[in-house]
């Protein structure tokens, strides 16, 4: 690709025009950047930016993936433990009670339940979990069901910040870089809304663009929507009114970057001990209900 764009300048193009011929490799967002640095005459420090950009985007996804590792490896772990007990272990201590006369405990009853239908049913359990997520999937590439999830997901406390807090960094940041380049604002907004994930929040974007073309401020725009941290809303108001919109747009981004780290790392707090104590409570469930009827027949016997 880059022998392919270096063919394209020695053929008298521009570098951003040689670096559109490759979407999928180069998006709108780092041509039109690179095509305001030509014409300022400012293209190095242009570059700079993109490649901080860059950057900075690598390491929030690394993050997020990072600290989603962990739960989904003691989330895995404690369900296969739970299953292999229900699957394998219950049924041979349940071997005992086989002879019992009297009405087993309502715990134990339950138990041989599951661990009999986990035995019977493994199969079709596995594959209606499989045939789920195809439907989810399936379901998400329309754009219907895809605004829908992601309304549902600003619904929930935690899950909200979170997604309020990737998308606003998201945002500022790539508008902010654009600004800083000498992209037209409209223009910048436009391409800005596009690396925003969440659909609600995109369109809020589209709208205060429309807004903004008609002389109201950004920040004000972003407002009405009410899906903006207002630290960041007041970090753009005063970004406008001191001229220094794209320094201020950078420090917002940097600031909701650091709140998600903090998010995610009690969010992780939170689900390591509340994981190891549902896994705990249920094996102990198990448990009393093996104990309760040994302890019957033992009362019975004395």
């Amino acid at each position: 690709i880059i022998l392919a764009v270096r063919s394209r300048v020695l053929e008298g193009y521009t570098l951003a025009d040689s670096l559109g011929d490759f979407p999928f490799a180069f998006p709108e967002m780092y041509c039109t950047t690179v095509s305001a640095g030509e014409e300022s005459g400012h293209l190095d420090a242009v570059l700079e930016r993109l490649a901080d950009f860059t950057e900075s985007r690598q390491e929030l996804q690394q993050q997020i993936k990072n600290a989603m590792i962990y739960p989904m490896v003691l989330a895995i772990t404690a369900i296969s433990i739970i299953s292999f007990m229900l699957a394998y272990v219950v049924p041979k201590v349940v071997t005992i009670f086989i002879n019992y006369n009297h009405q087993l405990p309502t715990l134990t009853r339950i138990m041989i339940s599951c661990s009999e239908f986990l035995q019977n049913y493994w199969l079709l359990i596995i594959g209606i979990i499989f045939s789920l997520i195809l439907l989810g999937k399936i379901l998400l590439k329309k754009t219907f069901y895809l605004r829908k999830y992601h309304h549902f997901l600003l619904k929930l406390p935690l899950i909200k910040k979170l997604t309020i807090g990737i998308n606003t960094a998201r945002f500022t940041r790539t508008l902010g870089i654009l600004a800083g380049s000498g992209v037209p604002i409209l223009k910048a907004l436009k391409i800005s809304s596009q690396v925003v994930t969440n659909m609600p929040m995109r369109s809020a974007i589209e709208v205060s663009a429309t807004r903004v073309e008609e002389g109201e401020m950004i920040s004000r725009s972003l407002s009405i929507s009410q899906l903006f941290p207002i630290m960041a809303i007041h970090l753009i108001a005063s970004g406008e009114a001191s001229g220094n919109l794209d320094e201020m747009l950078l420090r917002a981004a940097k600031n909701q970057e650091k709140e998600v780290d903090n998010l995610i790392t009690t969010l992780i707090g939170i689900m390591q001990p509340l994981l190891v104590i549902i896994m705990a409570i249920i094996v102990l469930l198990i448990v009393l209900a093996i104990l309760l009827p040994i302890f019957e027949i033992n009362n019975l016997i004395s």
